[in-house]
C-alpha cells in the first residue's frame, strides 16, 4: 500500500526512492528510516546558521557599523 500526498503520485522515499509506506512515511520502511535518522545523528545533515564568533551581538554590532558610516555615532 502506497501513500501520495494530494491523490496524485505516490510519495517516494527519500532514501531509496521506493513508494512510501503509511506506517513509516515518508519513508518505505523503518530501515530507511534508521538510516535517515543515522545521517542527522552523525552530522549527515545540517541546518544553515549563523557562525559561533558572530553570537547575539551580531546585529547591534551592525547596527553601530551603520550608524558611524552615517555620522550619526558622533
Amino acid at each position: 500500500m502506497s501513500s501520495s500526498s494530494s491523490g496524485g503520485k505516490p510519495l517516494r522515499c527519500p532514501i531509496c526512492s521506493k513508494d512510501a509506506v503509511e506506517a513509516y512515511r515518508p519513508f518505505c520502511s523503518k530501515r530507511c528510516a534508521d538510516i535517515d535518522l543515522a545521517r542527522w545523528f552523525t552530522g549527515g545533515y545540517a541546518i544553515g546558521g549563523r557562525h559561533e564568533d558572530e553570537g547575539d551581538n551580531a546585529a547591534p554590532a551592525e547596527e553601530r557599523k551603520r550608524a558611524d558610516e552615517d555620522g550619526e555615532g558622533e
